[in-house]
């Protein structure tokens, strides 16, 4: 029996697709924590675990009191990228 995704993996996973598909470009603001745990109907803690996935991930970054952005693309993180795309993991 399949083991569902943990709701914070789903929304880490979520938005790394939209930064991914260009959808959410490099400098921009992400939607408040409260906004993100509405649209996807959970707390608040949920969303503050996904978000800390994706600065792990360095694909986001906090700036305090302006709110989280997409981070800066590196060339490392394009190099990730087609690594993973081609089958390989770095998890």
């Amino acid at each position: 029996m399949p083991t569902a995704e943990a709701p914070y993996h789903r929304i880490a996973n979520d938005i790394a697709a939209k930064i991914k598909s260009g959808e959410l470009k490099p400098g921009d603001k992400l939607p408040s924590t409260r906004e993100i745990a509405e649209s996807y109907n959970v707390h608040m803690n949920t969303v503050s675990r996904a978000l800390s996935l994706l600065h792990d991930r360095k694909l986001i970054t906090g700036q305090p009191g302006r709110g989280t952005f997409v981070a800066e693309r590196t060339d490392g993180q394009h190099l990730v990228e087609r690594a993973e795309a081609g089958g390989h993991s770095f998890e």
